[in-house]
């Protein structure tokens, strides 16, 4: 089980997915909503407790998480680290490990195009997924972090059985 977490300093998203017999499963989807109006440390204060809740709740094998990339606001880039800080702090705090992954990855292993729009990771997600609607689109981009780890770690293990074959890998 992975949680796929989508950080934001006014909402949050998270997604718990599942494989099972080489199917993925949505357990889970939702928004961590952060009330504007409140300073930001309240805000990282509530996203924190409702991240320890639900990692408590789940106990996923793994944490997969957006890396940074470059805002044209850099008070905007600057809040979104914070919320990166402590989503990466509850994970440690529960012993999760974290993964991280560009936009660009994201999105082509999802869409098979990395420029894809939001929309479009919406509906690859509710398709993925089999879900009955669309997720909220802070939700559908947790999913996909969520399953871009898994489909990572798919071709890993593709790979490292070629090698094994070829002789170049030992285990």
């Amino acid at each position: 089980m992975v949680i796929g977490i989508d950080p934001g300093s006014r909402a949050t998203g998270y997604g718990i997915v599942e494989e099972i017999g080489g199917r993925l499963y949505c357990r889970e989807a939702g928004v961590i909503r952060l009330e504007s109006g409140s300073p930001l440390e309240a805000r990282l204060v509530t996203l924190y407790d409702e991240l320890i809740e639900i990692l408590t709740r789940f106990k996923p094998e793994a944490v997969s998480v957006e890396k940074i990339f470059t805002a044209k606001n850099s008070l905007s880039a600057l809040k979104l680290g914070h919320a990166r800080g402590v989503i990466l702090l509850a994970a440690a705090k529960i012993g999760i490990p974290v993964h991280e992954y560009s936009p660009l990855e994201i999105k082509q292993s999802v869409t098979g195009y990395g420029r894809s729009e939001k929309f479009q990771i919406q509906e690859m997600i509710r398709t993925i997924l089999r879900l009955d609607g669309k997720a909220a689109p802070d939700a559908s981009d947790a999913l996909a972090a969520a399953v871009c780890h898994i489909m990572s770690g798919r071709t890993k293990a593709v790979y490292d059985r070629a090698l094994e074959r070829e002789g170049v890998l030992k285990r």
